[in-house]
């Protein structure tokens, strides 16, 4: 009897065109270079205000990823390899500011210091709002390092500090690597968060010229630089990670790692964890609750927050839909079928989540303006926009998801008589919906916090709760915007349980 087997032309059809589709972004870029011009391209790059913002971005990366690289990795060796006093909260304290939108962070400093600005509030608010992306890797690695190394580096006469320099934070390499690529690439794409704190960057240049000149040359031009400045980003990580080998054979001890006394450093440690947690938590929420009690009831215009909670939820409930379908192809392709065409397409589907809001949010102007002026603005192309900035997002959870699935039980089901269709829908669906519902989850409530992209594509009357509140934020209308930022918290703290859930599930804990 010859064995059916699933068919998988139709997975690599569908994952060819997405990858083609999410070519779209650098595409728009290099046509819109070429159709400019060299003379009139160089002109608009080569001039004193773009070696302004290369000379910002570069000083806000060089000085705010370090620094979160030290935060973070600090928090993460107090939580997890100290007695530090209610380590498990502080743990959970350090992923919290997740759940705050980098817009909402700026907001609660601006109101609370009104001078603060330029590049010292931009490194501040940035390093409070994007630590976590670094904290949550670095802390998950400690949980599943092997301790019999720090035994062995211990044995040899090495003290703590040496043993965590040469022993520990070289395993560390890859998280912090990884981590502080998602930081940058933040810092990068960041819109709000710079405006309230006046310092110019890329993004906010391109939405500045966008909105003055609608898409001018200017605008385009600056997101080819972006576009240049992200993919040396890539570069750079790339080449900081190398290609040691961080496995072995063998899953090593079975044993909890040694906690280490901090004895007379408890204090300190006590004070460097409980400051992180209030200069990122504690700021926000006293600002929020400071507007909030100072408008009163009257600040809570339910009828347009009502409007504006039900926009975001629908979009953001159709955006995770949409992006979990048109992953799928391409998740189960990457566990059932790997190859080198395989890799390919999924570096197309990876690279578009690298690409901040304002590149992709253009690219679909453009392409929409001079090619299909009808789908301009409509509600069809922002959640396609939603579908490429998240795809990365989606893809690692179905991956993760479907690799679950034992290949056997698909073959057991149709050796019983079920079709590969079937067997698929029996076996692989039910099993994998944990995953995918954790996959939608994550993708929706990102959507839940995009600004720039809306603010750009959403249709004439849409009102979400980032764009409502970015509206009365840019008229000082901090008592009328602080409903809204509660509104995102409340709706972005499951994202960061999740994440935090997840954190210590993949490391068995």
């Amino acid at each position: 009897m010859r064995r059916r087997r699933i068919s998988n032309a139709p997975a690599i059809l569908a994952a060819g065109i997405v990858s083609l589709l999410s070519l779209l972004p650098v595409g728009f870029v290099i046509w819109i270079g070429i159709q400019t011009g060299w003379e009139t391209a160089s002109a608009l790059i080569f001039r004193p205000r773009v070696g302004e913002l290369l000379i910002n971005t570069a000083m806000l990366l060089a000085v705010a990823i370090p620094i979160s690289i030290i935060l973070a990795v600090t928090l993460a060796w107090l939580t997890e390899r100290t007695d530090l006093p209610g380590a498990r909260i502080w743990s959970w304290f350090a992923v919290a500011p997740l759940a705050v939108p980098a817009f909402v962070h700026s907001y609660a400093w601006v109101s609370l210091i009104p001078g603060l600005h330029g590049l010292l509030g931009g490194v501040l608010v940035s390093v409070l709002a994007y630590f976590p992306f670094l904290y949550l890797p670095v802390s998950a690695q400690l949980r599943r390092l092997d301790p019999a190394m720090e035994d062995a580096a211990a044995s040899l006469g090495n003290g703590p500090w040496r043993v965590f320099f040469f022993a520990v934070l070289p395993q560390l390499r890859l998280a912090i690597c990884g981590g502080s690529l998602l930081v940058g690439l933040h810092l990068l794409a960041e819109y709000g968060l710079y405006v309230m704190i006046r310092f110019d960057t890329f993004t906010t240049a391109i939405v500045d010229q966008f909105q003055s000149a609608f898409n001018g040359p200017a605008a385009n031009m600056l997101g080819g630089v972006l576009v240049v400045c992200c993919f040396g980003l890539l570069g750079i990580e790339a080449l900081l990670r190398g290609n040691e080998r961080y496995a072995r054979v063998g899953s090593g001890a079975a044993r909890d790692p040694f906690k280490q006394k901090l004895g007379v450093l408890t204090l300190p440690a006590f004070l460097i964890v409980f400051a992180t947690a209030g200069l990122s938590l504690g700021v926000p929420f006293i600002t929020l609750a400071r507007w909030l009690i100072i408008g009163g009831f009257d600040s809570w215009r339910l009828d347009s927050i009502g409007t504006a909670l039900g926009q975001t939820i629908i979009f953001a409930l159709s955006g995770a839909l949409l992006t979990t379908i048109i992953s799928v192809p391409m998740a189960w392709l990457s566990v059932r079928a790997p190859g080198r065409f395989q890799r390919i397409m999924e570096a197309c589907h990876y690279y578009v989540g690298s690409l901040p809001g304002v590149v992709v949010a253009l690219a679909l102007v453009t392409v929409t303006v001079r090619v299909e002026l009808p789908l301009y603005q409509t509600i069809f192309t922002l959640l396609f926009a939603y579908a490429l900035l998240f795809l990365p997002r989606s893809l690692v959870g179905l991956r993760a998801s479907i690799a679950q699935v034992p290949i056997e039980l698909e073959q057991a089901a149709m050796a019983l008589g079920r079709s590969p269709a079937q067997a698929v829908m029996h076996i692989t669906v039910r099993l994998a919906a944990p995953g995918v519902a954790v996959s939608m989850a994550l993708v929706g409530l990102g959507i839940t916090n995009e600004l720039t992209a809306t603010l750009m594509l959403a249709p004439n009357g849409t009102r979400t709760l980032a764009m409502q509140f970015w509206s009365l934020t840019s008229e000082i209308d901090y008592v009328g915007a602080a409903p809204y930022a509660l509104m995102m918290v409340l709706l972005s703290l499951p994202m960061t349980l999740l994440l935090y859930a997840q954190s210590r599930r993949l490391s068995g804990r």
